[in-house]
């Protein structure tokens, strides 16, 4: 089967990881068209022997780029066509019923476009063109229902990762310690994301400022860089908070680290997951895979979710993980994870269902008996 991905942008960012684990772990004859200048993240999909087609578009209503994709696909054949993210959505569908392909299916990665209260009339249109709406997450499904989406239209696959890119490696960590600047005895506190308000990474250079003798490394950029720079030399710890800016992938941060903090209450949490592939020590105050693990009475070792509302929260819980880093000796976590169902190969697994579900062909209806038919 040849499958086409559209996708707005195959630049470094969340859903387009997803889409090179998705692509790396399916047998069909795939392709993406990405409809943004393309980044890191295309280039290993292209490493991987897969073809990425580039197709600039000029915002949303681009009709030009709609009959262009729609060109591409038909010189293609393709048997299903996938779309990611709100414009590859919107656009992607449109031009694939116009193609005349059989199968469309999408994946909402995030909760439509910032700031939208609701979706869009051309969304809502462009979604009655496909089969199937896969959410990221229980609470984009939800906001699908709530738009109007049937519910028979949408399916429920996590975001995952792959747990293997994430192990820790001694000689990784000293390279990035030495070049961060950081001594090997300095207990290292960080996190990784990109630097917008809503984060409240401002929090961590706080509480860092109570754990005595730690560091704090903030791994990502952001529009908030300036004012946390600021805040860091406020609170007195300009020489203990670090930022790596934006880094191609996380690991070597990660093995940096001796613990993970992430105080943003609207994260998925995929992050955390990461980090514990890493072996590390995990605070945080939302992560939807570790919750359900906590609400089922066997959560994850060396994780510990923050007291809402209690600001002291954030520098206790800091300072006992520093503390049981020194016990340990600096001795590394052993990877752990939150289950199969966070892992990519669960990942490609549901993904390759809903497509076997959709292209299986319609079964024959009984032939009728002799003589049940009636005269005219």
């Amino acid at each position: 089967m040849r499958v086409l991905h559209v996708i707005s942008t195959a630049a470094e960012g969340g859903a387009e990881h997803q889409l090179r684990l998705l692509l790396g772990r399916l047998p069909h004859d795939s392709e993406v068209v990405t409809l943004s200048p393309p980044g890191a993240e295309a280039q290993a999909i292209r490493a991987a022997g897969i073809p990425v087609h580039e197709l600039p578009t000029a915002g949303d209503r681009d009709l030009t780029a709609i009959v262009r994709l729609r060109r591409l696909i038909r010189r293609g054949r393709f048997d299903l066509v996938h779309t990611h993210l709100y414009r590859a959505c919107v656009q992607g569908r449109i031009a694939a019923r116009l193609a005349g392909v059989p199968h469309v299916v999408a994946t909402e990665h995030h909760l439509g476009r910032p700031g939208a209260a609701r979706l869009g009339p051309l969304y809502l249109f462009s979604e009655r063109l496909g089969e199937m709406t896969i959410a990221a997450t229980a609470a984009i499904a939800e906001r699908l229902r709530g738009w109007g989406v049937p519910d028979e239209r949408i399916a429920t696959v996590p975001r995952a990762i792959d747990p293997a890119e994430y192990r820790f490696d001694p000689a990784l960590r000293a390279a990035a310690r030495a070049r961060l600047g950081v001594a090997p005895g300095v207990p290292l506190i960080g996190v990784t994301g990109r630097l917008t308000p809503a984060r409240r990474f401002d929090l961590l250079i706080r509480a860092v400022a109570e754990v005595p003798g730690a560091a704090l490394l903030l791994v990502g950029d952001g529009p908030a860089r300036p004012a946390l720079a600021q805040l860091a030399i406020i609170e007195g710890v300009a020489d203990r908070v670090l930022f790596a800016g934006t880094v191609r992938h996380p690991r070597e941060m990660l093995c940096a680290m001796d613990v993970f903090a992430s105080p943003d209450q609207h994260t998925c949490g995929l992050a955390a997951l990461e980090a514990l592939a890493a072996g590390l020590p995990v605070v945080y105050a939302a992560c939807a895979p570790l919750e359900e693990r906590a609400a089922a009475r066997s959560p994850v070792r060396g994780t510990h979710r923050l007291t809402p509302h209690d600001r002291e929260s954030l520098p206790r819980t800091l300072r006992a993980e520093v503390l049981c880093h020194a016990e340990r000796g600096g001795a590394r976590l052993p990877p752990r994870t939150a289950g199969s169902r966070y892992d990519a190969d669960h990942l490609a697994s549901a993904v390759g269902q809903i497509y076997d579900r959709l292209t299986a062909p319609l079964p024959e209806l009984p032939s009728p008996r002799p003589g049940t038919a009636r005269n005219a």
